[in-house]
């Protein structure tokens, strides 16, 4: 009954009539700035927001917790189906994916506190190699246009199947690594098939459980669905590359590689993102 109740209110959002159309979006609207309404294909506008959660690449585990945006724009009608996969649109200023640096727990050294130490010493502890000049900073970006974005509503409300898939690369950001050292690339990127129901990773990693979140009225044609969790641990990650720049990656790469644990099958990488998804109805936009 649940899943009915949330695939009911979703169709309802998307089939407010509207009036004509305005520019400024304010309020509850304001977060939709970004929605590409000037394209008229598009019917549903997208702005998800992750506030916690870890994302994990072999031995090294990064906590999310600067947030995140994803936004844009979709189709939601393909093949006459409301509710089948999205066409999904860039931002109108194609900041599609939000480039949000996450710290390095341990940094460029991969030394953490012991975790027997007093708290305020472990703080301080950490702080030190974080922020100094062995800091390093994780950015997730996408590895492909908006269009390779693959969101379904069914799926998410259900948590069966492939909620959302994300093709991304991660940036590592540190003065000895230079400016292009990452984790995956745009020919080789991290895919990853998030769920919000429960997932069937391939050993050694065991399932984990996501969450579709609670589904509730914001404003006239805007839903969110608060708390959700959306997981993966069947993913794979390819090793570094560009990492020390172009006269020094070939030394570099190897020891990015040691540090992280990549290249790492699938089976020991896992994505964990919890936040908010709010959904706006594209014909209401345009009229505020």
């Amino acid at each position: 009954m649940r899943r009915l109740f949330l695939a009911s209110a979703l169709l309802a959002v998307m089939l407010v009539p509207a009036s004509s159309a305005s520019a400024a979006l304010e309020g509850e609207y304001a977060r939709f700035n970004k929605c590409p309404l000037a394209n008229p294909a598009v019917e549903l506008c997208v702005y998800a927001e992750t506030t916690a959660g870890t994302f994990t690449t072999g031995k090294k585990t990064v906590p999310l917790v600067n947030k995140q945006i994803l936004q844009g724009g979709a189709d939601p009608v393909i093949n006459g189906e409301i509710f089948g996969p999205l066409n999904f649109v860039a931002a109108s200023d194609g900041n599609t994916l939000s480039k949000t640096p996450q710290p390095v727990p341990g940094g460029l050294l991969g030394i953490t506190a012991p975790s027997w130490w007093p708290q305020l010493l472990k703080d301080l502890f950490n702080e030190t190699i974080n922020n100094g000049f062995t800091g390093v900073t994780a950015t997730v970006e996408l590895a492909a246009p908006a269009s390779a974005i693959q969101l379904n509503l069914p799926a998410t409300l259900s948590g069966v199947g492939t909620a959302l898939q994300l093709p991304v690369k991660v940036k590592l950001s540190n003065p000895f690594l230079g400016s292009n050292c990452y984790i995956g690339s745009n020919s080789n990127p991290i895919v990853l098939p998030l769920t919000t129901g429960t997932t069937s990773p391939p050993p050694p990693n065991t399932p984990i459980t996501g969450d579709p979140g609670e589904l509730a009225g914001i404003a006239e044609g805007i839903l969110a669905a608060k708390e959700n969790r959306l997981v993966n641990n069947s993913f794979a990650a390819p090793g570094a590359n560009g990492c020390g720049g172009f006269l020094f990656s070939w030394l570099v790469d190897p020891f990015v590689n040691s540090i992280v644990g990549v290249p790492s099958p699938a089976g020991t990488n896992t994505a964990i993102l919890e936040g908010t998804t709010y959904l706006g109805d594209a014909a209401v936009l345009r009229t505020k």
